[in-house]
């Protein structure tokens, strides 16, 4: 798994990193990591990636060059990211990239760390072989360092899946989602709609870049080559399209093995094999109790393989965003969907995130915690300055221009506790009222959090589940609500004097609304 308690931001003021962050100061962490690399490759052949972030003729792009032991690193990254010459060639032109050292080391948890280095454009990272802490290009690059280049220069460097929504008459919306790992995400960006007519592609499943156009849009790009899924879980109801896309040139990671040499995980199939080599290489058959799959199990693909990638995916100057989705897995309070006032308070509604963790952090799974924008663990300075960043998009451009913010949670449950909605394809018909929104051709009715769909106001044809169950998604209880206020309060508060007094504001305007009920 990660370990975000061995990973760290090392800037030279502590106050820049925030209490999101691990700090520690440049020059010590420096000589700590000298000391654990010194002589770690012997015996060991050293690998060069240079890569690039991004089609390799976008000016989104960024590149990298990692320094690793690991065989395993270098085939991931192949798939990952744009690698070799080119990349090289690229960084030649820029005279700037990132600068990333790894090494497996003795894989000792006590000699683990993750360090970043923003100000000086480095990452070291010593003792683990997880993709997140050893992919250099993916978490390390792409988020924290990126985060904090897109601070200084003017763009968005966010953990979120990025789709082109297409209608049955042809038109097309391209959508931005923030979820926390193992939420599904994956699931969402591959998505195969169960609405005739509509239909999903595919731009990227993790991160995404985000620019403003000439015409005053937010464009956004996939910075990665390849896809790094969680496959347990995933199987041909819940994502065909990934299963369509990691038939061939993919890497499987802590996963089962079967006896004719096929790759197994738990969910992947309605009856276990009779017998397999589980994740631990011990034997395994249907009566052990511990998984034949890790829980965080991968699967590595390139893109490119994926049946419903756009074709627009490497385009140079990325997709206009029309609408962005914060979500989470949540089992009561939080509706199904719900449309933010305006980018104010869209920026509280991802400020406010809050999901119960999953394998993929380390931590009690299904303990809640708050993960604004599904960058918490990811986000390379003060999150209280990056709220600050997000409110200053309507500074640089007209604000009807910017995405509409939507809250969404397919995991709601009933008090029975059964799931209240489908989810997977069924989530298209959320989708296609995000649609009807951005084209104002959806209705809704306002509540205290937002503007909420009215069960008739979904498209329901073919939805063989109770309307009551669908009242019951939408519902808007101000009452639960009012009691999340508190934790709310207490959860802007760990960010200190920085928190932007806007979303002070946005909280007390939303318990006048909830009061007013």
């Amino acid at each position: 798994a990660r370990v975000e308690h061995l990973t760290y931001v090392c800037t030279r003021s502590q106050a820049d990193a925030g209490p999101n962050n691990n700090w520690m100061a440049p020059d010590e962490a420096h000589t700590k990591m000298r000391a654990l690399f010194s002589g770690c490759m012997r015996g060991r052949t050293l690998y060069v990636i240079p890569y690039c972030m991004g089609p390799l003729d976008s000016p989104y792009a960024r590149c990298g060059v990692e320094i690793t032991d690991s065989a395993y690193v270098v085939l991931n990254m192949a798939i990952m990211t744009r690698i070799g010459r080119p990349a090289l060639e690229r960084i030649a032109r820029s005279g700037q990239f990132v600068k990333g050292l790894h090494s497996t080391g003795e894989l000792d948890p006590a000699r683990r760390f993750i360090m970043h280095f923003p100000e000086e454009l480095s990452i070291e990272s010593f003792g683990s072989g997880y993709g997140g802490n050893a992919l250099l290009g993916k978490k390390c690059h792409a988020l924290r360092i990126a985060s904090w280049q897109a601070r200084t220069e003017g763009w968005l460097a966010e953990h979120m899946l990025i789709v082109g929504l297409q209608n049955p008459r042809g038109e097309t919306h391209y959508v931005a989602a923030a979820f926390p790992s193992a939420c599904g995400k994956t699931n969402l960006a591959m998505l195969v709609p169960t609405l005739p007519g509509w239909s999903v592609e595919t731009i990227g499943d993790d991160i995404a870049w985000m620019k403003f156009g000439a015409d005053g849009m937010l464009h956004a790009i996939n910075p990665e080559f390849g896809f790094f899924g969680v496959a347990p879980g995933t199987n041909m109801k819940t994502n065909p399209n990934a299963m369509l896309g990691i038939n061939a040139n993919t890497v499987f990671t802590n996963t089962a093995l079967t006896d004719d040499l096929d790759v197994w995980w738990e969910g992947m199939t309605d009856e276990p094999p009779a017998h397999c080599t589980d994740w631990r290489r011990d034997e395994w058959t249907p009566e052990r109790e511990t998984p034949a799959a890790h829980p965080n199990s991968r699967f590595c693909a390139p893109a490119g393989q994926c049946p419903v990638i756009a074709p627009e995916w490497e385009d140079p100057d990325g997709v206009p965003i029309s609408a962005i989705l914060f979500g989470g897995r949540r089992a009561g309070t939080v509706p199904l969907v719900f449309e933010s006032r305006d980018w104010r308070h869209g920026v509280f509604v991802g400020a406010s995130m809050g999901s119960e963790r999953t394998a993929a952090a380390f931590g009690k799974v299904g303990e809640l915690r708050f993960d604004p924008f599904a960058m918490v663990p990811f986000c390379g300075y003060h999150m209280a300055d990056y709220f600050s960043h997000w409110l200053s998009m309507t500074e640089r451009t007209d604000e009807s221009k910017l995405p509409r913010i939507y809250g969404v949670n397919w995991f709601r449950r009933g008090a029975d506790g059964r799931f209240l909605w489908p989810g997977y394809g069924e989530n298209s018909r959320v989708l296609a009222w995000i649609f009807g929104r951005i084209t104002d051709d959806a209705g809704a009715r306002q509540t205290p959090i937002g503007m909420v769909p009215r069960v008739d106001d979904l498209v329901l044809d073919g939805l063989d589940i109770p309307k009551a169950d669908v009242a019951a998604a939408l519902e808007v209880d101000a009452d639960e609500w009012r009691d999340q206020l508190p934790l709310l309060e207490q959860h802007f508060e760990s960010f200190g004097a920085k928190l932007p007094e806007a979303l002070r504001e946005e909280l007390i305007e939303l318990k006048t609304r909830l009061d007013a009920r």
